[in-house]
């Protein structure tokens, strides 16, 4: 795990609070996520269960199939993935099968995030890929977002 950030990376994580805010719109749960390739975004999306009616429409797996049509194949090479929640197993699971390279997400999630919280599939050394993690970035803005979505449910 790194908490080393780029000079970009605050520009990434904020467009990726943005898609996050655009979940709101159909009632899903807040998170975004964006790739990036070569310093440009490639891909964008926020979680879409609701909307889709789709357990694996999370905002991850969507903005990957976005990259990949994108990049035209399913290796990810040269991408960041940035996204405001760490990734659960799930979407972990894609980021590893996808190559990509670096990742880097906001708040951690105690209950499901599989980037150190409950498992850690993107360092797990029995899998043939581990990408560069960075924890934390707008960790705040991102947890605050989600906050205030659950405090309306309760």
């Amino acid at each position: 795990m790194s908490s080393v950030f780029f000079p970009r990376d605050e520009y990434f994580m904020r467009l990726a609070l943005r898609e996050a805010e655009r979940a709101l719109e159909h009632d899903d749960v807040p998170i975004g996520c964006v790739v990036a390739h070569d310093g440009e975004v490639i891909a964008a999306a926020g979680n879409e269960r609701e909307v889709r009616g789709d357990p694996t429409a999370h905002a991850e797996v969507l903005a990957l199939r976005e990259a990949s049509r994108a990049l035209g194949g399913w290796r990810l090479a040269g991408t960041a993935v940035y996204v405001t929640l760490e990734p659960c197993a799930m979407c972990a699971g894609a980021i590893v099968l996808g190559r990509v390279p670096r990742v880097v997400y906001g708040a951690h999630d105690p209950k499901a995030g599989a980037a150190g919280s409950v498992f850690d599939v993107l360092h797990e050394p029995r899998l043939n890929h581990r990408p560069e993690v960075g924890e934390g970035l707008l960790a705040g803005e991102s947890a605050d977002l989600l906050r205030r979505f659950f405090a309306l449910r309760r």
